[in-house]
């Protein structure tokens, strides 16, 4: 019945700029908006930060932005697939093979030379990517941007907010558990929270620590 609970959780909304929790990103996502509406001064962008950070987040949101003014972005790297014209975005850099790096470094030059424009992200500054030198030095001309993961405090107001918008007050007991007790990135907390609160309405009974150590359990034993 729990495992059902969890699973019958409304998928997160679609990724976009808007509901990005910029935390101390505010700057990156301002120039994302720019990049995905053509505007950017820069026409090269790197974004690096740790898993859960939110770079495919911002990748994705990216790209549904640059398709709402009217670009077409392409998602590889290979540059005889590229059609110019619309954005090229690559995420997880680092996870490309020896061809596959060849290509980014093949495309990179031909979006330099045609005027094309880049979005790609990695685990590391360039610098440290495991990559060839020459593309590892290529990705770092552009705009380089660390996604600064959130802290206990901004993912503890992340969801406060969450929970207003499902219309209950969100004791700060349970961000404080949460975030003691449970996977920490945000969509993993987003998703806990949101089986607490049906587990709430489903068994009338107010939301609690006790209520959340039982979603929780749940959840661990179904894992």
């Amino acid at each position: 019945m729990m495992q059902q609970l969890l699973l019958a959780i409304a998928p997160q909304p679609a990724p976009t700029l808007e509901n990005f929790v910029a935390g101390r990103n505010d700057e990156l996502v301002a120039t994302l908006r720019q990049f995905a509406a053509g505007n950017a001064g820069e026409r090269f962008i790197y974004l690096w930060g740790e898993a859960g950070s939110g770079k495919s987040h911002l990748l994705a949101a990216c790209r549904a932005a640059a398709q709402e003014h009217g670009f077409k972005p392409f998602l590889g790297h290979a540059a005889n697939t590229w059609d110019g014209g619309s954005p090229a975005l690559l995420d997880d850099v680092e996870r490309l093979d020896e061809a596959g790096q060849i290509d980014l470094f093949n495309l990179y030059n031909r979006l330099r030379d045609e005027g094309g424009s880049l979005l790609a992200s990695g685990t590391t500054p360039p610098a440290q990517l495991a990559v060839r030198p020459d593309l590892a030095t290529r990705l770092g001309w552009g705009l380089v941007f660390r996604v600064h993961s959130l802290n206990d405090e901004e993912k503890s107001a992340a969801l406060e907010a969450h929970a207003q918008q499902r219309g209950f007050a969100l004791p700060p007991e349970i961000s404080a558990y949460l975030l003691r007790h449970w996977r920490r990135d945000l969509p993993s907390l987003i998703a806990a929270l949101d089986a607490l609160d049906r587990h709430s309405l489903e068994r009338q009974r107010p939301v609690s620590v006790p209520l959340l150590r039982e979603v929780l359990a749940h959840a661990d034993t179904n894992r």
